[in-house]
């Protein structure tokens, strides 16, 4: 299946059996079993997968929306990306150019550590809180460790002074509303305002960020594994793409926290997002999977992934708990029988 046999959804995402999108009906029930297999008791019950832009196969319950904790993260890198082809910030404009507190402590630290987690930012401490927006002492020089963090509702700051705007608003005009998102199917949650602006959440805290279902998270899924187009629009530049989809920070970087759940993430993370990059291990993420394979990922086994080189969105979201994500290879095993592809 070729790129410009492609479909995007007008109102309702069509349905195709699976053979018709070239996916054998019964291995694909294999992986979707292997999927709620490796899940909760949520299941499969919020997954969708897509393929040439129709609907394969879907659960039960695709319209339940909740807050999808770090997945925010994503939708922050794309109103990132917007702002970047604007002209308005790119991942190499310093922080403090946008927020001149930062100097003294963050002078070098750039909008692209932010995004991958390198910048060693903590906010001030006050007795037993943390105010996030204001600069505490570094935890470490920019680009020696990678931590992930809270940091990340600090990025969204810096790019809501830089839109002008909350995130949510240039979201909802530049990307929802063209590619056909149902506005009772995603919200956006914020700090209120900060420093003259409404910030939403980066999300370091869940409930600041993207409440969402898996129906209209899989648009964005799809929009992403076209590289940002959707019909005849190019939404986001292929450039940002590409530089959202590729390594931000060497394997070789180490964690901040030496026993940290996130080791194996440096190799595998590009501009807010998960990708299936080389990790410390020397293997990939998910080995089973196209090397070109992203996830908008996050806690309580919440995933997006796009994987261009099957022209294929899966979708997977719960409120069920955590799993490791490279668990998910076993489900990439059995997509790469449903479409008759060697090992």
């Amino acid at each position: 299946m070729q790129g410009d046999a492609n479909v995007f959804p007008g109102k309702e995402w069509e349905a195709a059996r699976p053979e018709e999108q070239g996916v054998s009906a019964a291995k694909l029930d294999e992986a979707m079993a292997a999927l709620r297999d490796i899940a909760l008791h949520h299941g499969t019950d919020q997954s969708v997968v897509v393929r040439g832009g129709r609907v394969i196969w879907r659960g039960p319950d695709i319209d339940n929306k909740h807050t999808i904790w770090s997945c925010c993260k994503t939708f922050m890198a794309i109103a990132f990306g917007l702002l970047a082809d604007d002209g308005k910030c790119s991942l190499d404009t310093r922080a403090a150019d946008i927020l001149p507190s930062l100097e003294k402590d963050y002078p070098a630290v750039t909008l692209r550590h932010f995004a991958n987690f390198t910048c060693g930012y903590h906010g001030r401490a006050g007795g037993d809180s943390v105010d996030y927006f204001e600069p505490g002492e570094p935890l470490h020089p920019p680009g020696t460790h990678f931590h992930y963090s809270q940091a990340s509702d600090m990025l969204a700051y810096l790019l809501t002074l830089a839109a002008g705007e909350p995130l949510r608003d240039i979201f909802r005009r530049r990307i929802a509303e063209p590619i056909g998102m149902d506005p009772a199917g995603w919200t956006w949650g914020d700090w209120g305002e900060v420093g003259g602006l409404v910030v939403c959440g980066g999300s370091g805290s869940f409930d600041r960020g993207m409440s969402i279902t898996a129906r209209q998270i899989a648009r964005v899924g799809w929009l992403l594994a076209n590289r940002g187009r959707w019909g005849d629009r190019q939404l986001l530049s292929a450039a940002w793409m590409d530089a959202m989809t590729s390594p931000q920070v060497a394997a070789t970087v180490p964690p901040y926290e030496p026993d940290a759940w996130y080791l194996r993430l440096p190799g595998s993370y590009g501009v807010n997002t998960w990708i299936n990059g080389v990790t410390p291990n020397g293997k990939r993420t998910w080995p089973a999977a196209p090397a070109g394979t992203f996830a908008i990922q996050g806690n309580n086994n919440n995933f997006c992934f796009a994987i261009p080189e099957w022209n294929m969105t899966l979708v997977r979201l719960g409120t069920d708990g955590r799993i490791n994500n490279n668990r998910y290879d076993c489900v990439f095993v059995r997509l790469r029988e449903a479409l008759g592809e060697a090992a």
